[in-house]
Order: C-alpha cells, then sequence, then structure tokens
C-alpha cells in the first residue's frame, strides 16, 4: 500500500490554493450579508475598493 500523498497540488499549490478558497468565501459572505441589508453588488464593490485604497494609502503613507 502507498503512502499518502503530502500535498493536494504541490508544496506552493496547496497553500496558493487554500488563500484563493479562503478569500472567495469571504467575498460570497460579504455579499450576501450586504445584500440582507439592501445594498446592491456594486455597492459592495464600491465600498470595498475605497477600503482598500484607504489601507493601501496608510501603508504607503508611513
Amino acid at each position: 500500500m502507498h503512502p499518502p500523498p503530502k500535498y493536494l497540488i504541490s508544496k506552493y499549490g496547496d497553500p496558493i490554493f487554500a488563500i484563493i478558497i479562503g478569500l472567495a468565501s469571504t467575498a460570497i459572505k460579504i455579499n450576501r450579508i450586504e445584500k440582507e441589508q439592501g445594498h446592491s453588488t456594486q455597492e459592495t464593490i464600491n465600498a470595498a475598493r475605497r477600503r482598500f485604497k484607504r489601507l493601501w494609502n496608510s501603508f504607503i503613507s508611513k
């Protein structure tokens, strides 16, 4: 009998895959919550862009 594989994809592919799945699930959850509050998907995307720009600018200005 063969030993189980160490990685699903590869040594570096597994963490990248996990990050992508985590970000996608977070985006889906945020979008669902925002829709329940009456916001459209476009409004949610615009708010996320504003927050990301603010965060990015705070890192750049240091």
